[in-house]
């Protein structure tokens, strides 16, 4: 058990003690989804009108009911038609995407430009499936200890600097050729490591979650999931353009989605052992 968006740092500046949920034992990826990873998705012909996700896709057990969360066949209308047509949409960003035609040195950054559509499907397809909100918070918070970021030990400390995670500083990107970039998975390893070992959970990309967004939490909460339909997804982590405060593991934010965007990736999430 753990108390969402709610951390032990010493600024206070996420102090909300209201919202706890506990959470099942889950695997978690230690680092995002790699375009080398994606490409083979890709390639495959998977995530597309042409080839969706079978219906049920990633469910898993969710508040004590099982299959919860799986593929909806009518998402397939939100999958580019064809392949050509998937790879052309993961260049949607000519100054920040990752996704190249052919492989190369991009092979190690994380896949961007994927919708949350494109992103369940791949973790189903990889056996996985999208993290809920609450099990992204946990890995981060490091369970009860309610780390401030996801490398805070003691739990209370707020230090951060381009050491720990790839993020907008307070003199700017910390990689910055320029506008800022997305930095290979794991570069800021083992500094800016969760508690159990998961890179990048602060900076470099956000990362999608299952849940709709709702401004405030369902309570209480037992391997929950807000499958209630909205108009967001929530996302975590902060990013490349995200200052200090998106970075905390008890911020939260949130996307359309359909919408792509070159700060937007995925770690995917597996049942325990």
């Amino acid at each position: 058990m753990f108390y969402r968006s709610f951390d032990v740092g010493t600024d206070g500046a996420f102090i909300d003690m209201t919202n706890p949920a506990t959470v099942s034992d889950f695997r978690l990826d230690t680092y995002e989804v790699t375009v080398g990873r994606f490409r083979k998705f890709v390639d495959a012909g998977k995530g597309t009108g042409q080839d969706p996700p079978p219906a049920g896709a990633g469910a898993r057990t969710l508040e004590g009911v099982p299959n919860q969360g799986g593929w909806d066949s009518s998402w397939n209308q939100a999958l580019t038609t064809d392949p050509v047509a998937f790879a052309a949409a993961l260049k949607c960003d000519a100054m920040h995407q990752t996704w190249t035609d052919a492989v190369g040195s991009n092979e190690s950054l994380p896949i961007l430009c994927i919708t949350w559509y494109e992103a369940a499907a791949f973790c189903a397809w990889d056996g996985g499936f999208l993290p809920t909100e609450a099990e992204w918070n946990y890995a981060a918070a490091g369970g009860s200890e309610q780390r401030a970021y996801p490398w805070s030990s003691p739990p209370t400390a707020i230090a951060i600097d381009c050491s720990y995670a790839n993020y907008t500083s307070s003199t700017g990107p910390c990689l910055n050729p320029p506008n800022g970039a997305i930095n290979r998975v794991g570069s800021e390893s083992p500094k800016g490591d969760g508690k159990w070992g998961q890179a990048d959970l602060g900076g470099n990309v956000h990362e999608l979650t299952l849940d709709w967004y709702a401004a405030s939490y369902r309570k209480p909460c037992t391997d929950c999931a807000d499958l209630t339909v909205a108009t967001n997804r929530t996302m975590r982590g902060g990013g490349i353009f995200g200052v200090q405060v998106f970075l905390r593991a008890a911020d939260r934010g949130f996307i359309s989605p359909a919408n792509r965007s070159g700060d937007i990736g995925v770690r995917c999430a597996r049942q325990a052992p």
